[in-house]
């Protein structure tokens, strides 16, 4: 077994006697950083015999000092460690092993707290571990949460993976963590990749930049559902939501991106999306059918069994020139994953061909969305976009 030289072996017992912090290791360069209150410091090694053994001796020395045990960071909790199930205590003594893996338990733990993400960026500035420490409110809220959000807006352009991206820009778009000028940069991106505007949707789907107008018959309507939404009708607050500037720009952007989505992940999140806007309307029995076409036959049974003194009832009552509105959004609320799951899970397709596979479903989509905004619908889904 390699042993270190007296002089590498008197300079990291110093290091490791003062106020140590995290420890990070250069392999290429054999060089070990520490981080303290005073700063980081560093020791140049200088092996004897293999650079690898030398190395493994200095990380037993490491971890016999951070956790007693100099077998280094125990395997069996590698599988833990991205499911955020590190123990919270102790998680300071993780950073001071120099492992890559012990990093990432602490950036994924539960218990991370907004000292210990500094610590954890400055061992190992990544952005997976960014995107996981933002997850937690005491960072977003601490003084690391516009360090976190910085980088991952710079490097997010580089960024290629459209599940990266929706996850990264969920992750920005919390409230605090940048300002509007960021965010409208950020949703200027999607006219590239809609990957971004998809991130958007899900995220802030009243609240989304460059709003659009009303429908053009929503101040004719307006007080109308006021009256019954003022008295909690679900479906007439869903109705007044959807006709309102926020919702038309929701379901304009919508349409838009369910006609080309770049992949299989974006339709994933067009329809998560999708269901979240509607939850509060969703009827379980009206939602059992197969297809979109078994769905809308649901809904309208469901519609013509309700009483006048039902809130549906009521609704119709009120705005009768909106029957096709209201089933719409009914149909709307029973979609989800499950509806397209079918399709693609027999396909592995991208691009032109998944969208041509996914017609099934996200043409009836699109007409329903169609009623909503009040254009005329159009089938077609052939425009090439960018990425």
């Amino acid at each position: 077994m390699a042993e270190l030289s007296p002089e590498d072996s008197l300079r990291l017992n110093v290091m490791l006697a003062g106020e140590i912090q995290a420890i990070r290791i250069d392999a290429a360069n054999m060089t070990i950083y520490g981080l303290s209150p005073r700063g980081t410091a560093s020791i140049k090694l200088h092996p004897i015999g293999r650079s690898d053994q030398y190395l493994r001796t200095a990380r037993e020395l490491l971890a016999g000092f951070a956790i007693g045990s100099p077998g280094g960071y125990p395997v069996y909790l590698q599988r833990w460690t991205r499911m955020g199930q590190a123990r919270d205590k102790g998680l300071d003594r993780l950073l001071l092993l120099g492992e890559p893996e012990a990093v990432t338990s602490v950036a994924y733990s539960n218990g991370l707290t907004d000292e210990l993400a500094r610590r954890a960026w400055w061992a190992m500035p990544v952005a997976d571990h960014a995107r996981r420490m933002l997850e937690r409110e005491c960072v977003v809220q601490g003084q690391m949460g516009k360090v976190l959000a910085d980088y991952l807006i710079e490097h997010l352009p580089f960024e290629s993976n459209a599940h990266i991206i929706m996850d990264t820009v969920r992750i920005l778009l919390q409230p605090g963590l940048i300002d509007e000028q960021a965010r409208l940069t950020l949703w200027r991106k999607g006219e590239m990749d809609n990957a971004y505007h998809a991130g958007f949707l899900a995220s802030l789907p009243d609240a989304l930049p460059e709003q659009l107008g009303p429908r053009a018959d929503f101040e004719r309507l307006k007080s109308r559902l006021e009256v019954l939404a003022s008295q909690g009708n679900i479906f007439a607050q869903q109705l007044q939501r959807i006709l309102s500037a926020p919702g038309q720009t929701f379901f304009h952007a919508y349409d838009e991106l369910l006609r080309f989505p770049a992949d299989k992940d974006v339709v994933i999140v067009l329809l998560d999306a999708l269901a979240s806007y509607f939850a509060v309307l969703r009827q379980q029995h009206v939602c059992s059918g197969e297809t979109v076409e078994d769905i809308e036959k649901n809904v309208e049974l469901f519609i013509a069994h309700q009483e006048a003194s039902s809130p549906v009832g009521q609704l119709l009552q009120a705005v009768p020139e909106l029957h096709s509105e209201v089933h719409a959004m009914l149909a709307l609320s029973c979609m989800d994953v499950d509806i397209a799951t079918p399709i693609m899970s027999q396909t592995t397709a991208s691009g032109t061909l998944m969208r041509k596979k996914l017609e099934p479903v996200s043409l009836p989509v699109l007409k329903l969305i169609s009623v909503l905004t009040g254009k005329e619908f159009s089938a077609n889904t052939s425009r090439r976009r960018s990425r």
